[in-house]
């Protein structure tokens, strides 16, 4: 089936060349393109595009404030955020309000396809640099090792889990039931003082368990 894409950036320049890169990508559609955080809104609302691709600052009203709005009302929409800078806080804001992955402006067209890919596809997509901005803020886990705070088994689970494996594929791998690995995960996220996937991809990130 074909992804349906939303842009919205105020940038029509930049908002074009999205579009035109976007479309060259086999299975993925731009719907729509909004210029301001209103008309964004409105748009997805309107059209429940299964991926947005938003600018973090806009007019009328933030990427953030239409990042929160977006999630709250089609959870199953996926949103990727789009800024010039790796800001720490704005990373930290974004993520916690939902958001599925962070993509820098200056980042070249495969990382763009990558993203986008990885976005749609149900993981979490972090520019190298956000990653490293995210690090060593307040709320983070211990700074104790992975090896220190999760068992083997629990380390391993978290390694797929922030590769974007679901719980069904990781109780398949490792020969564990469903509900198991539920537990594990329950387990991990109590462990390290995480409640949401992306703080867990971050996590996995700092320690090492993935690369980007």
């Amino acid at each position: 089936m074909t992804v349906r894409v939303q842009i919205a950036d105020d940038h029509q320049l930049l908002a074009a060349g999205l579009a035109m890169l976007i479309g060259e990508i086999e299975g993925y559609e731009v719907v729509a393109s909004a210029r301001n955080g209103i008309e964004a809104l409105e748009q997805a609302g309107r059209l429940k595009p299964d991926l947005v691709i938003m600018d973090i600052q806009m007019p009328g009203l933030s990427g953030l404030d239409c990042l929160a709005r977006i999630r709250e009302e089609l959870p199953d929409t996926r949103v990727l955020m789009l800024s010039m800078h790796a800001n720490s806080e704005h990373v930290a804001r974004a993520l916690s309000l939902g958001a599925h992955g962070y993509l820098l402006k200056d980042a070249a067209p495969a990382e763009l396809e990558l993203a986008v890919r990885t976005v749609a596809n149900g993981n979490v997509w972090l520019s190298a640099a956000v990653s490293s901005a995210t690090q060593g803020r307040a709320g983070q886990p211990p700074a104790e090792g992975v090896e220190t705070l999760l068992t083997p088994r629990q380390q391993e689970v978290l390694k797929r889990l922030a590769e974007g494996a679901s719980v069904k594929e990781i109780a398949f791998e490792l020969d564990l039931s469903a509900k198991t690995v539920e537990t594990y995960r329950a387990q991990i996220m109590e462990r390290l003082k995480l409640h949401d996937l992306p703080s867990l991809v971050r996590y996995a990130i700092r320690t090492g368990l993935i690369s980007l």
